[in-house]
């Protein structure tokens, strides 16, 4: 495996304070400043196939980002946090991942408990049906939000 995807887009998630990144062929096709599971899935959105033997650095990797990467066939992950069971499953489902840290639950923005998109997919091992309930749920949550 070509590491040289991973490493582009592990320092441009640490220099340019992004959130998400993505690289493929040594080219970043995708980056994003937002937080929570909603640019992994404009990425795929915008990017559908090309996402497939890409590599990807996160901020937070925890199932439903782990999910979301064998939908789209992604080769790698770094984390700069990943949970264990999202180590686990990338493992079993042959994606490569790193992480600086290791812990055993992804908590939400305010850190009161565990994430609202960890406790959606918390029973989902099928990537396709934890992108069609993360979809609906990100497309919901829009519909919701008052325009500015």
């Amino acid at each position: 495996m070509n590491m040289k995807d991973l490493d582009v887009a592990k320092n441009r998630l640490n220099e340019a304070g992004l959130t998400l990144v993505i690289v493929k062929d040594e080219n970043i096709i995708f980056e994003s400043k937002l937080h929570g599971v909603s640019s992994f899935l404009e990425a795929i959105e915008r990017l559908e196939d090309q996402l497939e033997n890409s590599s990807v650095a996160d901020k937070v990797v925890g199932m439903s980002v782990a999910l979301l990467c064998a939908y789209s066939h992604i080769k790698a992950i770094y984390g700069e946090t990943l949970s264990r069971k999202a180590k686990t499953f990338l493992e079993e489902n042959d994606v490569y991942s790193e992480s600086t840290a290791l812990v055993e639950k992804i908590l939400n923005a305010e850190k009161t408990g565990t994430c609202p998109f960890e406790q959606l997919v918390r029973r989902i091992r099928n990537p396709k049906v934890a992108y069609r309930r993360l979809v609906q749920t990100c497309s919901v949550n829009r519909a919701a939000k008052p325009k500015r």
